[in-house]
């Protein structure tokens, strides 16, 4: 038979939760820009921050952008992997324009900014070798381990590892390693003629001609106090 309780579960209820977010703070809106600055730091492939959700701070911007404005940056940001969904930091027209935009807005208090990735505590893989010269548009990651080419990176391709790159012959694309956080990580190459480096999430693009003795030469890259020191290794074939 029956029971005789009418009562119902509900159909929904609402409980607290938390959201991290990357504080995204453009100088300017313009689209050109925003991209080629983009695409320099984050390359064209998978990223340290690919997935992450996104505040767009607008505390750096003169501008007030329309809505129009604000989803094509919206629409820029996802083609690099980042989901923005929220608007902090503005005026009154630039928070209206961001809600147009579909943009939730929220209280610079309420963020919960990423932390630097912190390093992998996996025990490490064997370092993966690769053979073959790698062209442009190619990535080769090494999850958990070191990367060892043994032959060309050209430019527009991209080498990542969680440990240490060793390119023994010319590097001429993006090379990032400690990509999971270690910044014990070091890039290594017989001849640094590289785009951009990176190790643990500190960037640098090499589009200014670099000192005679590292140009071409063998040279290594590593983590000093947060700043990327690059530097000759003569003894290095």
């Amino acid at each position: 038979m029956p029971s005789g309780n009418t009562e119902t579960a509900s159909a929904f209820e609402f409980k607290s939760a938390s959201v991290q977010l990357v504080s995204f703070v453009p100088a300017t809106l313009d689209p050109e820009r925003l991209e080629d600055e983009l695409r320099d730091k984050l390359g064209d492939g998978e990223h340290m921050l690919s997935g992450a959700h996104v505040a767009i701070d607008f505390s750096s911007l003169p501008q007030t952008p329309d809505s129009d404005m604000l989803r094509t940056a919206v629409a820029l940001l996802a083609r690099f992997g980042l989901d923005a969904v929220a608007a902090q930091g503005g005026n009154d027209a630039q928070l209206a324009a961001a809600r147009d935009a579909g943009l939730i807005v929220i209280d610079s208090d309420a963020v919960t900014h990423l932390s630097p990735p912190k390093p992998a505590e996996a025990e490490r893989v064997p370092a993966m070798i690769v053979t073959k010269p790698i062209r442009a548009g190619q990535q080769v990651y090494a999850r958990g381990g070191d990367l060892v080419v043994l032959a060309l990176v050209s430019n527009g391709a991209e080498v990542i590892a969680d440990g240490s790159i060793h390119v023994y012959a010319p590097l001429r694309g993006r090379a990032l390693a400690g990509a999971r956080g270690d910044a014990a990580a070091r890039i290594y190459t017989t001849c640094l003629e590289a785009e951009l480096v990176s190790i643990a999430g500190v960037y640098r693009t090499l589009e200014e001609a670099l000192p005679a003795n590292i140009k071409s030469a063998a040279a290594q890259v590593r983590l000093d106090e947060n700043k990327l020191v690059i530097e000759a290794l003569s003894g290095l074939v």
